[in-house]
């Protein structure tokens, strides 16, 4: 109520809209309409850009034409990996859902056998894992700032999933200081995920974030753009974190400079075809989710479906607790962890909290059979299986897959 474009979107007449009725953010149409008729440089030097410098500026911010003007989007190639007898394209850092889930599921199979996942057993040693991995991944920056090589290599090591392996007892938990821990936990958060397959199987997995609810709180009302909040993924050399660590330097403010993320937006492939697209929303808890999906269907077998739905566990090291789904859906589905699992974790000396909410997942799973018949050619041996499709939108969210 207090910033003119939020208002005018979401309570035109001066009273927040209720459920049912229809939400309006016509400059928005106006600018995405712009957007497609003349191309991005609208935005970057042309006059979408300057109506939203202007309404920043008015609200106190500092960005400016040239600001604009300067940016250039940088196009990499996706992080491939090589994980449970299947490949992995996603996001390199400053994002560390790739290198967070790899190292998670390389610890998973160094165990040596896919049982090593099962029952409750295999919660215990996810919660174990992810400590560790959480540890890790507070190393972790911006690339074209701060050399975060070793970090890399280690996240994606074998040798190194085996050694963290050995450091997790069947039979407890650890306080924090344990898994070698020296940072306080970055808490991002306020995503958005979606996951596209065509007739073609060509395949997007998109994460993209304003951040916090309403990103900074400010639409711009000629615009009728959201202005993101991303600023609050940076470490900053003055916070006082929960955990009482410092800050990590890898992710502190620069100029110019990318915040570390847990975007986990993932391809995943088996002998060259496509297996299945994944991905998530829900800041810190994207990667434990979709971690937790991955080992579901691909490697304890359930259907799509069934390994979207079932209860999920969530740690952040800090503080050391054990985190677990207890809530009613929107649909009216009730998610909870199962009581035996709750009294085997404790019993290993977990702390256990009951969570109302949790990330969202969103999965499509392509169904590959050893004959290719099906597969169309390209070329001289490369050929595109058409396997049957399921799409899985999280229903903890009422999502629905769409298709054509």
């Amino acid at each position: 109520m207090n910033d003119p474009g939020l208002k005018q979107v979401f309570a035109p007449e001066g009273k927040l809209l209720q459920a049912g009725e229809k939400c309006y953010n016509v400059e928005l149409a106006h600018t995405l309409e712009e957007v497609a008729e003349q191309g991005p440089w609208v935005l970057y030097n042309g006059t979408i850009g300057e109506k939203l410098v202007k309404d920043v500026r008015q609200v106190g911010g500092i960005l400016t034409m040239e600001d604009l003007r300067n940016y250039k989007v940088e196009v990499t190639d996706a992080m491939a990996a090589n994980v449970m007898n299947y490949t992995i394209y996603g996001m390199p850092p400053p994002s560390s859902g790739t290198l967070g889930l790899s190292l998670v599921l390389n610890i998973f199979d160094s165990y040596g056998s896919a049982d090593a996942a099962k029952g409750d057993l295999g919660v215990h040693r996810l919660i174990e894992a992810l400590k560790h991995m959480f540890a890790e991944r507070m190393n972790l920056g911006d690339p074209d700032f701060v050399d975060i090589t070793k970090y890399v290599s280690e996240m994606l090591s074998v040798t190194f999933a085996k050694q963290i392996q050995e450091k997790i007892i069947d039979n407890a938990t650890f306080p924090a200081n344990y898994y070698m821990y020296r940072w306080s936990q970055l808490r991002d958060h306020g995503t958005s995920h979606f996951c596209v397959v065509d007739a073609e199987r060509n395949a997007v997995s998109m994460t993209t974030t304003v951040n916090y609810p309403f990103g900074a709180g400010v639409l711009s009302p000629s615009t009728g753009i959201i202005v993101n909040n991303e600023m609050g993924d940076f470490s900053a050399p003055t916070e006082i974190s929960p955990d009482m660590l410092p800050p990590a330097p890898a992710n502190f403010i620069r100029p110019n400079k990318r915040p570390l993320s847990s975007m986990t937006p993932l391809i995943i492939t088996k002998d060259n075809q496509l297996a299945g697209v994944i991905g998530g929303s829900g800041g810190m808890n994207i990667i434990p989710a979709v971690t937790q999906v991955f080992l579901n269907h691909f490697v304890l077998g359930m259907e799509p479906l069934a390994a979207v739905q079932h209860p999920r566990i969530y740690h952040k090291l800090i503080p050391n607790l054990v985190y677990y789904e207890n809530w009613t859906v929107i649909d009216g589905d009730h998610i909870e962890l199962a009581d035996e699992t709750k009294i085997f974790l404790r019993e290993k000396g977990h702390e256990l909290r009951a969570k109302s909410g949790g990330a969202i997942v969103q999965f499509v799973v392509q169904a590959l059979r050893k004959d290719i018949e099906r597969g169309r050619k390209f070329g001289k041996d490369l050929y595109i299986f058409h396997g049957t499709l399921t799409a899985v939108s999280d229903p903890r969210k009422d999502g629905k897959p769409a298709a054509v």
